[in-house]
């Protein structure tokens, strides 16, 4: 008889989690580290303007399982002028580059004025169609504008987009079309909360080939770090408790969510 695996034979991927910030600027290294030692042995690092993206890609020179996707956050919609949008497209030429993101449209803060946000997130959707790259695609208060939004692309592109609908924090009603468009929907730190309510009925209704999961760090530490910078390690946890949703083994949602982003991503 086989022995059980331990948590460091999982080879969880935590599909979105920012690395590249200033949170990790001392202790990058051991961050990445860490990680492999709790059994995440791949990590998509995502930009969320022009300089955070050079530095996700600049992570993916000599760090075994780390890749990189550069985009522009919502929030930071108003710093792309021509020749930024001009250096992106340069940059998402790279094949290290896997995705585009994250990009979309976030209405809590209004950091960018709400046009422009709408704008932006446009032409960094046709820029992921444009370099057959998904797409990643941030949503906070602005689900229905932003179902809209995609909904039309889709419409324009024989009805399918390829990407990820990231920390998801939409309805289970939301699902349908999103995965009818071809999302995959990425579960973060939130759904270990325990005062998590509608995030355990979405996990429920996400089929499992189109489920995958991410830290988001340093943002959003799941339970029990919540508070605590967040890192990819923790990564265990939400798959834990993923896992107890679904009522499956934590290896299976390691074997399965992997499987997704692989196949999400391009890597298979």
């Amino acid at each position: 008889m086989s022995s059980p695996r331990s948590p460091l034979d999982f080879g969880l991927f935590d599909t979105h989690c920012h690395l590249n910030d200033e949170a990790f600027a001392e202790d990058q290294e051991q961050v990445v580290e860490k990680a492999h030692e709790a059994g995440v042995e791949e990590m998509m690092v995502v930009g969320y303007d022009l300089p955070s993206s050079r530095r996700a890609l600049k992570m993916t020179e000599g760090h075994r399982g780390v890749y990189a996707a550069l985009g522009v956050h919502p929030h930071d919609a108003k710093t792309v002028t021509s020749d930024v949008f001009q250096e992106f497209q340069a940059l998402l030429r790279r094949e290290e580059v896997l995705a585009v993101g994250e990009i979309g449209l976030d209405f809590h803060y209004d950091y960018s004025p709400r046009d422009l946000q709408r704008q932006v997130f446009q032409l960094f959707l046709d820029l992921g169609k444009r370099m057959n790259k998904p797409v990643v695609i941030h949503d906070r208060e602005a689900h229905g504008e932003t179902l809209s939004i995609l909904k039309e692309f889709a419409t324009e592109h024989q009805g399918r987009i390829e990407g990820v609908m990231h920390c998801y924090s939409g309805s289970p009603e939301m699902l349908p079309p999103l995965l009818a468009m071809g999302f995959y929907i990425s579960i973060a730190g939130p759904v270990t909360f325990k005062n998590a309510r509608r995030l355990p009925e979405v996990v429920q209704a996400i089929p499992d080939e189109r489920l995958l999961i991410e830290t988001d760090s340093p943002y959003l530490a799941p339970h029990p770090y919540r508070g605590r910078r967040n890192e990819p390690s923790y990564l265990v946890e939400i798959a834990k408790r993923v896992a107890e949703i679904k009522g499956r083994s934590l290896c299976e949602i390691a074997d399965l969510t992997t499987h997704n982003a692989r196949q999400c991503f391009k890597l298979t």
